[in-house]
């Protein structure tokens, strides 16, 4: 993608496109939906025998193909106590450097900033660790949890829908935290400081959902929204879903300094990544999160 092209983002009708494209992705058109996946298969080379159902035919909707379960022991888990939480690849990852996060060569962006505007909750995470994941077409894109947690509240905040593929985050300053996003805080089961996983919303991103609240945009109304849960015990264990874009993009992670002592040797950006793989080491004073101590998990929602 030319610098031409990414500023030519600033121009385009996103949000028309965004809802154009959200209401194609929904139509169930019987064998022309299943035309236009066979086409998208072969365009962009996704492995069909990693899904529950690799028949084109069984999907009524484009929505549903994409948003594909896998087949049983397709990501087995890495015994790590924290994994990666999706397919994809690193667009960049590292330490939180008083308050910010790195996106590309001359580019950074605040905690503040993509956390809806909460300093406080910036504040525990301002010398952290940050992995930056980006969902291409061809990967699954359901998201799972990269460690037990305990929902204490989600926010929806109103923004961009600038592309998130690597030359857009070249291009764009501060980009994950001018799109809209859906930010999702977590504390260890067992008590501890909270951390953030952060779906960004992307052009023609129809939508975002979570299993405990199924789809959150839209609508979209343009102002912030807050819900909190510390008044429910709402628990997921690592590697179980906890949400699902409906056509694809970025998730941003904040750890906060007690949790994380260092990230897998192996990874690098650019670097192609896989659901259950090892991400990162706990620090000696993380908390123990026993799962035998964990309540029932809650089941995942219509979307």
């Amino acid at each position: 993608m030319t610098e031409l092209s990414v500023r030519a983002q600033y121009l385009l009708p996103k949000q028309a496109l965004t809802r154009l494209a959200g209401w194609a992705a929904g139509l169930q058109a019987g064998s022309l939906t299943t035309a236009v996946i066979r086409r998208f298969i072969a365009r962009y080379r996704v492995d069909m025998s990693e899904a529950a159902d690799p028949d084109p035919a069984a999907y009524p909707s484009f929505n549903a193909f994409f948003t594909r379960a896998l087949r049983d022991g397709a990501r087995p888990l890495s015994a790590a106590p924290w994994i990666c939480p999706v397919d994809g690849a690193i667009s960049q990852f590292g330490r939180v450097e008083s308050g910010a996060v790195f996106q590309a060569k001359g580019h950074h962006y605040t905690a503040t900033a993509l956390v809806g505007g909460d300093a406080t909750l910036a504040r525990g995470l301002a010398d952290g660790h940050f992995a930056t994941l980006y969902l291409s077409p061809r990967d699954y894109h359901r998201i799972h949890m990269p460690a037990d947690g305990r929902l204490l509240r989600m926010v929806h905040v109103p923004g961009d829908l600038f592309s998130v593929n690597p030359a857009t985050a070249r291009g764009i300053p501060g980009l994950f935290a001018r799109n809209e996003r859906v930010v999702c805080v977590f504390e260890p089961p067992a008590g501890g400081a909270p951390w953030v996983l952060v779906l960004v919303g992307a052009t023609i991103v129809g939508s975002m959902a979570t299993v405990w609240h199924g789809l959150v945009n839209p609508p979209r109304p343009g102002t912030l929204r807050d819900w909190h849960y510390t008044d429910q015990r709402i628990v997921l264990r690592q590697g179980e879903e906890m949400g699902r874009f409906l056509l694809g993009s970025t998730v941003v992670m904040l750890m906060p300094r007690t949790a994380v002592s260092g990230f897998n040797p192996q990874w690098a950006p650019g670097r192609a990544i896989r659901l259950g793989e090892a991400m990162a080491t706990a620090t000696a004073d993380a908390p123990a999160d026993p799962t035998s101590a964990l309540p029932p998990s809650i089941p995942a929602p219509e979307y």
